[in-house]
């Protein structure tokens, strides 16, 4: 899923069509919904957490809407993680900014490395809470502190870029242009 993702937005930057000037409505409302829905997911884990121990255990799972939201989250992520590669390979994205190629690589390394766990994420927890597959949970508990740390680098990058560059790049999941 990492190598796909990562070779779906080489192939946007590739493409003849210009670059777009900055977001639509859609596209900074799917970002928006998707940190939501990632939050939440952090915010109530601990309920789904206690129906997996109960399940484990072999004892009866309590009924309780928060495990439903955190399977319902995970799979609107992941629906709306792939919506925004799909829009964003007919549309093509903003250039990268960056003082240096650098920066410009650790950003996409990190929104590469976001898509994907947006998607494996859900992929993961399907499988262990549908399927019963341990070793999928064990995956899925390592692949929120590497998704957490992501969405933290994400935060600071664009806080650098707000902050220390002055140079307007948040102004892009703010405001639609094109």
């Amino acid at each position: 899923i990492i190598c796909q993702t990562s070779k779906l937005i080489r192939q946007t930057e590739r493409t003849a069509m210009p670059s777009p000037k900055g977001y639509t409505r859609l596209q900074i409302a799917l970002h928006w919904g998707v940190a939501l829905l990632i939050v939440q997911q952090y915010l109530f884990k601990d309920a789904i957490a206690a129906a997996w121990d109960a399940a484990a255990k072999g004892m009866e799972i309590a009924s309780n809407p928060l495990v439903l939201a955190h399977v319902a989250g995970g799979a609107l992520v992941m629906l709306f993680a792939l919506w925004r590669l799909s829009i964003r390979a007919r549309r093509g994205a903003p250039a990268m900014v960056g003082d240096s190629a650098a920066q410009r690589a650790l950003a996409k390394a990190a929104h590469v490395g976001l898509y994907a766990l947006m998607i494996l994420m859900p992929l993961s927890g399907s499988m262990a809470w549908f399927g019963g597959v341990d070793l999928a949970a064990q995956g899925h508990n390592v692949l929120k502190i590497v998704l957490l740390a992501l969405a933290a680098l994400h935060v600071l990058g664009a806080l650098y870029h707000q902050f220390v560059l002055k140079d307007g790049l948040i102004n892009r999941m703010r405001r639609a242009e094109g």
